[in-house]
């Protein structure tokens, strides 16, 4: 029996061995060498288009969530399909302008924007400021008179919603450092709106991240109304509602998640049924776009057999895809070989861990997989949060990165050499 793959049209078994789309993984790893991120160009395709598309008889923004996965060429493409961007640094723009991609739609949202950031964005005339305090709102009122510019702001109102998702990427409950209480936001709406440095056009709200249902996302919607009604009352006219990350993806086998098509036409019919269709819908979706379109390669290089536990030693680590340890992440492993039933190696279940010193550092604990050293793996679902994440702990080299499109693969990051990652320090002679 074949293992479960959370893509199957684009990562797909042929003849015992796993492809992406018409590249098999083993002729990549062969050719750049393990651990190594390869995404499917297609898969990230189809999952933009599935909001735009849902979208398209509405006004709207469908943006990508950077923070999910900044590289360059990721960006590129998705600026040419039509996506605005959701940032949370001056880094972030920096990408997109690196990228080609329009500062007219990109978001800033962020607890923590500093000075020079603020000024960047203002300089680039990008389209929004997601305020998520007082304090970032006198602070955005007084780089925008430095410039004599107008900053148009919505607020990022925090409306104590659960979604029932993992406490790290829960952003909208009270006790969370995200947004101004909803409960407060009318007040502060009022101080925006008395700014000549100011444009109000919006609300926002992020609940969290990895939801799978649309009822948290409905419920927000109905305090974001009701908020909207509030400020209407009081003369502030809106001209959107961004309503945070789309949905999560699935991770395993059995698990269900709503089409973004049932996302939007719920919220969209919230919307009509209030008075409010006419308000374009933002979206800022990163996992649902790229997760399921990536895996990451990794080679096994020893099978050990513990007291209790059987070891699948491989070469990537938690400093290349650190979900696993900081968030418990099940993400499937799936080897890019097969071995056939009546193959003499036999089925054993393994912790699969990699090469560094911490006991947490692991992909994956009590595995069944039929394999022996050399042998390569697959971590499934790796398109997010997984370089963006990833680190240079223990002097390890970060991952190349490779984008398939069909039969066609292409180089979008080079492995690192050894000598960049201390070129920037300086020996002293004390």
């Amino acid at each position: 029996m074949l293992p479960f793959l959370p893509d199957n049209k684009n990562f797909s078994y042929r003849d015992n061995e796993l492809w992406c789309e018409r590249v098999p993984l083993k002729q990549i790893a062969e050719e750049f060498g393990t651990p190594v991120y390869v995404y499917s160009y297609n898969s990230i395709k189809k999952a933009f288009l599935a909001y735009q598309q849902a979208l398209k008889p509405y006004p709207h923004l469908m943006c990508y969530a950077m923070k999910a996965n900044s590289n360059i060429a990721i960006i590129h493409l998705l600026a040419k399909l039509g996506a605005g961007f959701d940032i949370v640094s001056g880094g972030e723009l920096r990408r997109v302008i690196e990228a080609s991609g329009d500062p007219k739609k990109v978001l800033f949202s962020g607890v923590g924007k500093i000075y020079d950031e603020i000024a960047y964005a203002l300089e680039n005339d990008i389209k929004c400021f997601n305020v998520e305090s007082e304090p970032e709102l006198e602070r955005i009122i007084e780089v925008a008179k430095a410039q004599n510019k107008v900053a148009r702001i919505s607020l990022r109102v925090n409306p104590n919603v659960d979604a029932k998702t993992h406490p790290y990427i829960s952003t909208g409950l009270k006790q969370n450092k995200f947004g101004i209480a909803i409960e407060d936001a009318p007040r502060v709406y009022e101080k925006a709106s008395k700014s000549d440095f100011l444009k109000i056009t919006g609300i926002d709200c992020h609940i969290g991240s990895q939801i799978t249902d649309i009822s948290p996302f409905l419920d927000a919607c109905d305090k974001l109304l009701d908020l909207a009604d509030v400020l209407k009352s009081k003369g502030i006219e809106l001209d959107h509602i961004d309503f945070g990350g789309g949905l999560g993806i699935v991770y395993e086998e059995g698990q269900e998640v709503h089409h973004a098509s049932e996302l939007v036409e719920a919220l969209h019919q919230k919307m009509e049924n209030r008075g409010y269709g006419y308000l374009e819908m933002i979206f800022e979706a990163g996992r649902s776009i790229v997760g399921n379109s990536g895996v990451l390669v990794t080679e096994i290089q020893y099978l050990k057999e513990g007291e209790t536990k059987n070891f699948c030693i491989v070469d990537t680590a938690m400093n290349d895809m650190i979900r696993p340890t900081l968030y418990q992440a099940w993400m499937q492993i799936a080897p890019l070989h097969v071995y056939p039933e009546n193959c003499p190696i036999k089925e054993e279940i393994f912790d699969v861990v990699g090469p560094i010193c911490e006991t947490g550092d692991w992909l994956g604990k009590d595995r069944k997989l039929k394999v022996q050293p050399g042998d390569l793996l697959a971590v499934m679902s790796s398109g997010a949060y997984g370089m963006t994440m990833s680190s240079h702990y223990n002097t390890r080299l970060k991952p190349p990165e490779i984008l398939v499109d069909g039969a066609d693969y292409y180089v979008i990051r080079e492995r690192e050499k050894i000598e960049k990652l201390f070129s920037s320090e300086h020996i002293v002679e004390l």
